[in-house]
């Protein structure tokens, strides 16, 4: 049995699951069959582990690929938490973070899996919802595949910025009706039709959250002097285009 499988199902997941008993709603909304994109926002690095623990099929991620280099203990014990969790490193180095990052996920999604990916490109310095890159919609144009938006509604509650452990509150997550840009088809690489469905699916995470949204990109925010943490996750591996 792949770790994966064992993480989620005997080592790990029974934990957390009897510990923070996650609340979900319209977990159904997820495809049983076939490729599909799950879109989130993105608060904390839980929403990392609770968000692919309440999903029944595998969600994977892409992740920079230092995660998987460390060495001594901490680089064995990161290493293996993003083997087991079906994370895929991605080399970015040459400026092909990108591409690298939406061709893996085009793979997945030909293989008729779940490809999961933070639009924002980064995690929200402030708990707002920021602008999206499209490489979300380029991963829907060019496979086809639908989006199903899903916003983890109180992860920074239960791991607030700085906070080292998370507190034993109630994670909640929601997904949202799948969405089809299948009127599109054909229209990959067009820039304004991408960000068109980008802000499409950004709106939906909006009406799902009930966040405030800021149509500025989150990484210009943080690496402005004084906003943001700076903060470094799986999903800054590539910004996914503009």
């Amino acid at each position: 049995m792949p770790l994966y499988w064992v993480l989620k199902h005997i080592l790990l997941g029974p934990w957390l699951k009897a510990l923070f008993r996650p609340k979900v709603e319209g977990a159904e909304n997820v495809p049983a069959t076939g490729p599909a994109i799950i879109a989130s926002n993105h608060l904390t690095f839980l929403d990392s582990i609770f968000m692919p623990l309440m999903v029944k099929r595998r969600v994977t991620f892409v992740a920079k690929a230092e995660y998987f280099t460390g060495r001594g203990l901490k680089g064995f014990l990161v290493r293996s938490f993003f083997v087991g969790t079906g994370t895929i490193p991605v080399d970015r180095s040459g400026g092909r973070a990108a591409q690298a990052a939406i061709d893996t996920g085009l793979r997945i999604l030909a293989e008729g899996k779940l490809f999961g990916i933070y639009p924002e490109g980064t995690r929200s310095p402030d708990g707002r919802l920021y602008r999206g890159k499209t490489g979300v919609a380029r991963l829907a144009l060019e496979s086809g595949a639908p989006v199903v938006p899903v916003v983890m509604l109180n992860a920074d509650t239960v791991q607030p910025r700085g906070r080292k452990l998370p507190r034993l509150i109630r994670p909640r997550i929601r997904f949202g009706q799948p969405l089809d840009f299948s009127r599109y088809h054909g229209m990959a690489g067009d820039r304004f039709i991408e960000r068109a469905v980008t802000d499409e699916i950004m709106y939906e995470l909006m009406e799902l959250s009930g966040r405030e949204y800021v149509d500025v990109y989150a990484q210009k925010v943080k690496t402005t002097p004084g906003a943001g943490d700076g903060a470094t996750d799986q999903s800054s591996v590539a910004q996914l285009a503009a």
